[in-house]
């Protein structure tokens, strides 16, 4: 996009932010948002539609207006022991993003490669697609595969005894069906440089949105997806680093993968509540192979006391050396964990 200066590129870099939520009244918006004539919107419309950033549909009134597409690329690509991700981004990939600015490049890379590189590892597939799209705002990455899928390959490697109990495992980090060659961490970071991560495979939709940390996970049997299907979003202009996250979760002189976060809405299957002492160790899985937890109750409003005690109590007694901190924690959850905590033996 050619850069421009002050007030002109902030009026114009609103109108593409806010284009796709408010496709018919985006001049409305925006000449209330600079409190100037909808007029003089209009102008910066047409320059946008007239430089292929926006393109437009429809007559007067009834005009529409959407980001144009840049660039659209599909490779098809057969999976064999021999494929190397780096060929993948090199050759397929990169040619389409070479423009963007030196981080957010080094982000589209960590995570396309992880993604291929997790295909040809553990997925047993045939063949993967690599897919690119981008608009003038943000870049869209896709990595689908028709092999096992990743959460019941999990189920099968860990004996888990359902395909959300994977995704809670996976959502940690350090879980990988080929601890050999692999540390478990690739999801993990990529799902948290990305500022829209999502995985479809089986009847399992899990996504998360790094710009207000939701987290979401559908469940639907009727649509299923054979395989497993990435996809990656982040804005053009981010800030985001690949040291930045790295930094955020590691510590020690080895750059240990050390602090993870945990979303507990995803202990929870349809409308079960976390009551019990059970349900608690499923959370608590794998906590000692960090030093540092995040608990994370956003979408859950209420846990039981066992839930609690094994958790804050017991666990947290028995290996002092882990903090735990609770976060988006419900006034009701607050006094079970402090009920908990009370009952510690000193």
């Amino acid at each position: 996009m050619r850069a421009k200066g002050g007030r002109t590129e902030s009026i114009r870099q609103f109108i593409l932010t806010n284009v796709a939520k408010h496709p018919t009244d985006i001049a409305r918006l925006t000449a209330e948002q600079f409190d100037v004539s909808r007029q003089s919107i209009h102008r910066h419309i047409v320059t946008l539609v007239n430089e292929g950033q926006l393109t437009s549909s429809g007559q007067t009134r009834g005009k529409q207006y959407e980001l144009a597409t840049l660039v659209t690329h599909r490779d098809v690509i057969a999976v064999t022991p021999r494929l190397e991700e780096h060929i993948v981004w090199r050759d397929g990939i990169m040619p389409h993003l070479g423009d963007l600015e030196d981080n957010v490049l080094e982000v589209c890379e960590y995570g396309l490669t992880e993604m291929v590189n997790n295909v040809v590892s553990h997925s047993d597939a045939l063949e993967l697609t690599v897919q690119v799209e981008r608009n003038p705002v943000s870049i869209n990455l896709d990595v689908r595969d028709n092999g096992i899928g990743i959460f019941d390959k999990l189920q099968q490697t860990f004996g888990y005894d359902d395909t959300r109990h994977a995704l809670l495992e996976l959502s940690k980090g350090k879980v990988t069906s080929d601890p050999q060659r692999h540390t478990g961490e690739g999801i993990f970071f990529t799902s948290r440089m990305f500022d829209g991560f999502s995985i479809w495979s089986g009847s399992l939709f899990y996504t998360r949105h790094n710009k207000d940390d939701h987290w979401l996970v559908e469940v639907e049997d009727r649509n299923r997806y054979r395989g497993t299907w990435v996809m990656m979003n982040i804005d053009a202009r981010s800030t985001v680093t690949t040291k930045g996250v790295f930094d955020e979760y590691s510590s020690g002189e080895n750059y240990d993968f050390s602090r993870t976060h945990v979303p507990i809405r995803l202990a929870k299957y349809d409308r079960e509540t976390l009551l019990s002492r059970s349900q608690a160790r499923r959370v608590l899985a794998r906590f000692d192979r960090f030093t540092e937890v995040l608990l994370d109750f956003d979408g859950v409003e209420s846990i039981g006391q066992a839930f609690a005690d094994e958790i804050f109590r017991v666990f947290c007694g028995e290996h002092p050396e882990i903090e735990v901190f609770p976060l988006n924690t419900s006034p009701a959850i607050d006094e079970m964990i402090r009920k908990a905590q009370s009952n510690a033996i000193s």
